[in-house]
């Protein structure tokens, strides 16, 4: 629930922000800069005309993401994983958060294992996709 929104102090966040539609990666990545920092603070210490910017940001993201770099329906959730990996110049020890040892990074990466439900939300939450994606 966003709660009642301060339409001063959103219209103050918006100019300090100047969301719009995403067209290139320089754009996608200082909005995503900005979910990033606004995720830092914790979902229980955003205003709620910071919880509505980050809902716009989210949907700008998404929007521009789908466009971008669409999987459509035969990626599976590894094609999606390396896609990602890929697009962030990842190491499989920047996914440590995600799946808690390099053991399972590998053997999920090789194929060998699939990406748990936990591990799905994860990943969800760090790349800000809905969780389908992984599953």
């Amino acid at each position: 629930m966003i709660g009642i929104i301060d339409k001063t102090k959103y219209s103050a966040l918006l100019a300090q922000t100047l969301p719009s539609v995403i067209e290139t990666e320089e754009e996608n990545e200082r909005m995503i800069e900005i979910v990033n920092r606004l995720m830092d603070k914790g979902e229980d210490n955003l205003s709620p005309e910071e919880r509505k910017l980050f809902s716009l940001l989210v949907r700008l993201i998404e929007d521009f993401e789908e466009k971008t770099y669409p999987m459509g329906n035969t990626a599976t959730p590894l094609d999606a994983l390396r896609v990602l990996i890929d697009e962030h110049d990842l190491r499989q020890t920047d996914l440590l958060d995600v799946f808690g040892s390099q053991g399972v990074v590998s053997e999920i990466l090789n194929g060998k294992r699939g990406i748990s439900k936990t591990h799905a939300k994860r990943l969800s939450a760090r790349f800000n996709l809905p969780v389908e994606i992984f599953i």
